[in-house]
């Protein structure tokens, strides 16, 4: 693989080979918008397919995600936005035409077959990525979720549920800083607002800017209260190419790592900003967009990479098949293995697509003003904000084998022997762990049933396990892991009984 990044391909520095996982349910490429609708979900099965041709399913631990449940995506969405989307079918709509225009469903984003089960299913493939960098692994991969543009009580530009921010709330359980990036051609606002007035989390989206969904995303941008200069937005023109593109992300990026220093990196790897995308108008190769994830990489922070937008579907199941080989470390033939959507992928099938000739408008002088207003805005932040825990919500234990008596090259789940703590957590516990942690506040959605105290956080605490370890294409499936989500936030605490199972968890399938 070519360029970039400023460490070995498949190595931590201690020379252990990094622990990728990556989630994948085969039933996720049969949701269907409806007919002339750009978001295609089958996309990703066409980059799975991708993945096992080239044999790069081999090289990961695969898991099946757990579907989140209710109190899941509640942790940031309102009870009644999420009741709403379960409720909902393309039968019954048009008997719910206030709720359709009050949740913003309806057009961009359609009511369609199974979109609770949709939901819950990219949701729960994020969350339990960062469960798994909570617990050991280096890398975790969901290519079906990165839907950004979801709020708290609304459906907004193809998306109903933000994953992105449910994982990110699981990664602070562990984390003090977590850093989210986004490379997606339109501007990650659901992030950003979610985490506004906040300096545990710093969001920086590269998109463009200038009479284009969503409209968000101003340099001007840059963060409310405690979260001032934690918000980073750079606003970008018609035709960036990858030099013109990399001459910003990198050195705002390596600012970016050096004064924030996050314990954990979350990058939306939104394909639209390819060459030729449906709805784009970027001049990236996916090269030049997968060297983006090269440079994250070197870090040798956890990260989670998740996909987002991108409508010429061949061209986003490359994308995301050669960054999940950058994930690994691995080189990939440019020709193509022959597999069951070959013929999407002609005349060249090739992997690798050249960019277009189009005019890049970003002149030199813009991109240079651009790189020094944000690199000044970095200069005013004090290095690693220091964020003071008097105790934090627990996490699900799992213990590890001791790898001393383990082959070494042989992959291994360290979460198959998970132990449950059914205790319940005290009231007292309950009280100090929600004042322990005063620096994350969601921004206030007008919903009718919205918490008044902005300033207050309510931590849900839970232990939970699930119970049937399900097997895809797999002959030998290990024990379920967990998929707790217990994160600081303003929406509520949860009043459910913390003994009670979930009806379903996080299962894993390995090739042999």
């Amino acid at each position: 693989m070519d360029g970039g990044g400023n460490s070995l391909a498949s190595v931590c520095p201690d020379g252990s080979k990094r622990k990728v996982c990556y989630f994948y349910d085969p039933e996720v490429g049969n949701y269907y918008y409806g007919q002339g609708h750009p978001m295609k979900p089958h996309r990703i099965r066409m980059t799975h397919a991708l993945l096992a041709h080239y044999g790069l399913l081999h090289s990961m631990q695969v898991y099946k995600p757990n579907p989140a449940r209710d109190r899941d995506l509640c942790r940031f969405h309102s009870d009644d936005y999420i009741g709403f989307l379960r409720s909902v079918t393309p039968e019954t709509q048009q008997d719910q035409i206030r709720a359709l225009k009050r949740f913003n469903v309806g057009e961009d984003c359609p009511v369609f077959d199974g979109l609770y089960s949709f939901c819950q299913t990219y949701a729960g493939g994020s969350v339990g990525g960062a469960v798994k960098l909570n617990h050991g692994h280096d890398i975790a991969i969901n290519w079906a979720g990165g839907l950004h543009h979801a709020k708290k009580c609304e459906a907004s530009g193809f998306c109903y549920v933000n994953d992105i921010v449910l994982a990110i709330l699981e990664l602070l359980k562990r984390h003090e800083r977590v850093l989210y990036v986004d490379i997606d051609i339109h501007h990650g606002d659901g992030v950003e607002e979610a985490f506004y007035t906040t300096d545990r989390v710093m969001t920086v989206s590269f998109h463009k800017f200038g009479d284009y969904f969503p409209g968000t995303g101003d340099i001007r941008d840059i963060g409310y209260g405690k979260g001032k200069y934690y918000s980073l937005n750079v606003p970008l023109d018609d035709g960036i190419d990858d030099e013109s593109y990399q001459s910003l992300f990198k050195p705002i990026i390596g600012k970016v790592m050096e004064v924030f220093r996050p314990g954990a990196v979350v990058l939306q790897c939104g394909a639209d900003s390819l060459s030729g995308d449906r709805l784009g108008c970027f001049n990236l190769s996916i090269r030049g967009h997968a060297e983006c994830v090269k440079y994250m990489k070197s870090f040798n922070v956890p990260l989670l990479l998740l996909g987002g937008g991108g409508y010429t579907i061949r061209n986003v199941a490359r994308c995301w098949c050669y960054e999940t080989a950058v994930a690994l470390g691995a080189e990939l033939e440019d020709k193509m293995p022959q597999h069951e959507y070959y013929e999407y992928f002609g005349p060249d099938y090739t992997l690798h697509v050249a960019p277009s000739n189009m005019e890049n408008k970003n002149t030199r002088q813009q991109l240079d003003d651009i790189r020094s207003k944000l690199l000044d805005n970095l200069s005013k932040l004090r290095h690693a904000p220091s964020v003071q825990f008097q105790e934090r919500p627990p996490d699900t234990e799992f213990p590890e084998p001791d790898e001393d008596q383990e082959d070494p090259d042989e992959r291994h789940d360290p979460d198959s022997d998970m132990e449950m703590d059914d205790s319940k957590p005290s009231e007292e516990t309950l009280r100090r762990a929600s004042n322990s942690i005063q620096n994350v506040r969601v921004k206030r959605e007008n919903a009718e049933n919205e918490t008044k105290d902005q300033e207050a956080l309510k931590v849900a605490m839970e232990h939970f396990k699930g119970t049937e370890p399900m097997e895809i294409a797999s002959s030998k499936p290990s024990e379920p892991s967990s998929m707790a989500i217990d994160e600081p936030a303003n929406i509520k605490l949860e009043q459910e009984n913390p003994n009670k199972l979930p009806e379903s968890s996080v299962s894993m399938f390995q090739k042999p």
